[in-house]
């Protein structure tokens, strides 16, 4: 996943992970649910939600390294297209995303990076499923995941291939079937880089404080403005 690219942020990760989260507990069935009828169940609840809240185990494995990089936070998650990672261990940081602005806050580095994100990416398949506007089976195919489609722990394990050739050539979700929410989702891109996120302590529509979508800086914070001169 890329983070800094000449001084810019992006988030496709993350605004793509936080489109698949929304959505609504639900009975479980007694009849096996195939890969293409749990997307459906996620369609059908992405209008829905208001708001999202639940912590997170994030570990990303390079292709080269064995050795991963493991995080933890908290993501939450506001309709239309608000949305807040904030990492606590090992390094504070944080990301935010509210209303067409991007930020990126490192406060080890005492900086923080602003952005508005380009028509190409607000446009994008990711931006649509978030806003609740695109079918997810017109962007992928949609698979049994690597294990069987419903496992012996009561999940659903799906797998997602790009239709168009993008950042990954494969998303897996493992979504618990008492519940519809993910309990894991695996990010794999063409280099054979994989990130995996597990949630815990979910939230469903629950009344977040208005502060969670803002982010004060202490004095002395370096800003450094990516936006267009007609928009800082």
């Amino acid at each position: 996943m890329k983070i800094r690219s000449g001084g810019r942020f992006f988030l496709p990760t993350f605004i793509l992970l936080s489109s698949f989260l929304f959505f609504l507990p639900a009975a479980p069935s007694a009849d096996p649910i195939s890969p293409q009828e749990a997307v459906r169940n996620l369609e059908k609840k992405l209008a829905s939600l208001r708001s999202f809240q639940a912590d997170f185990e994030q570990a990303y494995f390079p292709a080269s390294i064995s050795t991963p990089l493991e995080e933890k936070g908290r993501l939450s998650m506001e309709r239309p297209q608000r949305m807040r990672w904030e990492y606590f261990e090992p390094e504070p940081k944080v990301f935010l995303y509210k209303d067409g602005l991007s930020l990126a806050y490192f406060p080890e580095d005492r900086q923080l990076f602003r952005y508005s994100p380009t028509p190409e990416e607000t446009d994008s398949p990711i931006f649509s499923l978030l806003a609740g506007r695109a079918r997810i089976e017109d962007e992928y195919s949609i698979e049994t995941g690597e294990s069987s489609s419903q496992d012996k722990k009561g999940a659903i394990e799906v797998r997602l291939i790009p239709k168009q050739e993008g950042e990954f050539s494969q998303i897996l979700l493992r979504i618990e079937e008492k519940t519809w929410l993910i309990a894991e989702a695996v990010f794999t891109d063409l280099a054979g880089n994989r990130q995996e996120f597990r949630f815990r302590r979910s939230r469903v529509n629950p009344r977040l404080d208005p502060g969670t979508f803002e982010l004060r800086v202490p004095a002395g914070t370096e800003i450094i403005d990516d936006r267009p001169a007609e928009k800082k």
